[in-house]
């Protein structure tokens, strides 16, 4: 909106042709997110506090968790709209790549809020089925291929860009919609399940979110993508100010969220999240690389799956003392904030790693 505003007014004012820069844009979205949720969120808290968007801590989780009930839930009813805000101030409004994405954030926010309020009514133990929840990013999966075709030509429309090698792309062809379907649901899930302890999700995606942010600049970029071989695709540069506003509205909630928690993301949070990490790897071609970066979060969600897998297959023994993985380490005396601190290394590891392979071709 603000380039749309001011730009053209450049000729008046040179300040304002700094919104031509991506990087400018890209940073005060962040700025905004950021300082919005700062505003916004203590109001929130204070709102939610003694209704229903507050957390109910299962029996099965570790003895230490009992003293979050009552923790206000949620809270991805404010930064969600706080990243809405911030994209619509900084980004070139009418780009299809920042409204797809936008529309992957607002639909899985939606379900994920759908999700939290029959957790927390009662209308179902544990919320949306697997089923529902799986049916429902089929459903979105179907419409952002669909797109896709319609944005990209044909001959990478349905590929993904392979690691380690100069323009080397994997033609899947109808295939593409599995491949699709699978980012959605491994990278909303693997956030879910990360969501175990103060500060742990938000602080473990933020990497992997930094590092989306810079594939979507160098992809965007005619110069930085021949040089680093990477794909071009015009116009995919504004999906990094989506992520950078992301990364401060995830920041501002981390103030609150960070232990002891205040505010808890729910899946309104989780779900819009992972799917805003799955999108920009779709969008840009990087469905790989977003593994890499996001290696801590497939860990997480690969504990989960080898755990029930092991479980089942051996009539009731275990790998882990409990599933996901934080919680094994908490099952072993380790102190929250250890173990949150920890993982948000590893993740930087992992994010640092993914950079590393864009040089590496």
């Amino acid at each position: 909106m603000l380039y749309q505003l001011l730009f053209p007014l450049r000729d008046r004012f040179f300040a304002f042709n700094v919104f031509r820069y991506i990087s400018f844009r890209t940073f005060s979205a962040a700025l905004t997110a950021f300082v919005l949720t700062l505003l916004l969120l203590p109001i929130f808290i204070r709102k939610m506090k003694n209704t229903v968007h507050t957390e109910r801590i299962s029996e099965y989780m570790p003895q230490g968790h009992k003293k979050k009930e009552g923790t206000v839930t949620s809270g991805g009813l404010v930064f969600l709209p706080v990243v809405l805000i911030s994209v619509f101030l900084w980004a070139i409004p009418w780009n299809p790549f920042v409204y797809l994405s936008l529309f992957v954030l607002l639909y899985l926010g939606i379900l994920g809020y759908v999700d939290d309020r029959l957790k927390k009514r009662g209308h179902k133990k544990g919320g949306l089925s697997q089923k529902a929840k799986l049916f429902y990013q089929s459903i979105l999966s179907a419409f952002v291929l669909f797109c896709i075709c319609r944005l990209y030509p044909p001959e990478y429309a349905t590929s993904t860009q392979v690691l380690f090698f100069k323009n080397v792309f994997l033609e899947l062809g109808v295939f593409y919609l599995l491949l699709v379907i699978f980012v959605f649901v491994g990278t909303t899930n693997a956030v879910n399940l990360t969501d175990g302890l103060d500060g742990l999700a938000a602080g473990v995606s933020l990497p992997p979110m930094a590092v989306m942010l810079v594939v979507a600049y160098v992809t965007g970029h005619r110069i930085l993508s021949h040089y680093l071989n990477i794909l071009y695709i015009p116009g995919i540069g504004e999906l990094s100010v989506f992520a950078g506003a992301f990364i401060g509205a995830l920041t501002g909630f981390l103030w609150f969220n960070s232990y002891p928690a205040e505010v808890f993301m729910g899946d309104t949070g989780s779900q819009a999240l992972g799917g805003s990490l799955g999108i920009l790897a779709i969008l840009t071609k990087q469905e790989v690389l977003l593994a890499v970066a996001g290696g801590l979060l497939v860990i997480e969600a690969l504990s989960v799956i080898l755990q029930v897998a092991y479980f089942r297959s051996t009539g009731g023994k275990r790998i882990f003392k409990k599933a996901p993985l934080h919680h094994h380490f908490e099952e072993k005396g380790w102190a929250e904030p250890k173990i949150v601190v920890r993982f948000w290394i590893i993740s930087l590891v992992f994010a640092i790693i993914a950079i590393s392979t864009l040089k590496i071709r």
